[in-house]
């Protein structure tokens, strides 16, 4: 096992979605090099997550605040119109993020949301290390207040800002294109009001361009490619394929991603 450096911090995001994720976490971080892992307080098997842990005192763990793509903690009578007619958060991140700016009612329903998670966090008895957000929905200006204010009151620190740089990207082999790039820009939104909370933030963010497929030879490219600073590689890795990732993830290679993070390879490579 590895622990982080102060220079770089590998992670796992969607601790808690199934088994197969909670034990690659578990694997990755006490054969490999995993020192954090983004809990998703409301997945199927959140309940495995975070009993495992917690035999695991050197693991890092955030809140991997969902509000897409996944279950409310909240009863549906309390969040309508956050959720679809299954009662999940939607997967369409376009109509949602515009009904945070057009409804009070709304915004009334996410913050109580936000803090529901936070709470179920707080109640599970883990040290909060950080947070950020799937599919990055924090980068919502609203959604993103709102994390900062309320995750305040848990004692939230840190929070991821994904800002994936193009240059170094692009030493790495890879592209962020048009898309990419205006991400990264958006970034400074988000960074300014985790500056303005007095929340740190990891000065650049992997794992975007290549969401899914960071295979050992990617991470390779990025720790030959470091920039200054503080960075953070973030995975999705599990043991095998089940329900919730083919439903959820059917594309990505998670497998592969925890390969990457046991890879002695990657050890060596280390800053």
């Amino acid at each position: 096992m590895i622990h982080s450096n102060g220079r770089i911090r590998f992670t796992a995001d969607d601790f808690g979605i199934s088994e197969a994720v909670n034990e690659a976490v578990e694997r990755a971080h006490r054969e490999g090099v995993l020192t954090h892992a983004s809990l998703m307080v409301g997945g199927f098997a959140a309940t495995d997550a975070i009993r495992r842990a917690k035999r695991l005192p050197d693991l890092k763990v955030g809140l991997h605040l969902t509000l897409v793509q996944g279950p409310p903690m909240l009863p549906r009578p309390e969040v309508p119109d956050l959720i679809d007619r299954r009662g999940w958060f939607p997967t369409d991140q376009v109509d949602i993020a515009l009904s945070y700016v057009s409804s009070a009612r709304v915004r009334r329903q996410l913050e109580a949301e936000i803090r529901a998670q936070f709470s179920a966090f707080a109640a599970a008895g883990l040290p909060l290390s950080h947070a950020d957000a799937h599919r990055h929905m924090h980068l919502h200006p609203t959604v993103g207040r709102m994390m900062l204010r309320i995750g305040r009151e848990f004692g939230l620190r840190h929070i991821r800002v994904p800002a994936e740089p193009p240059r170094v990207l692009r030493r790495c082999g890879g592209s962020a294109g048009l898309g990419g790039r205006l991400l990264h820009a958006w970034c400074r939104v988000l960074r300014a009001q985790a500056r303005r909370a007095g929340m740190t933030s990891d000065d650049a963010v992997f794992g975007i361009a290549w969401s899914g497929h960071m295979t050992e030879e990617r991470v390779l490219r990025v720790l030959g490619n470091l920039p200054h600073g503080t960075s953070e590689i973030y995975f999705h890795p599990a043991t095998r394929r089940d329900a919730p990732l083919d439903a959820l993830m059917p594309t990505y290679e998670h497998q592969a991603e925890l390969a990457a993070l046991l890879s002695p390879r990657v050890r060596a490579a280390l800053p």
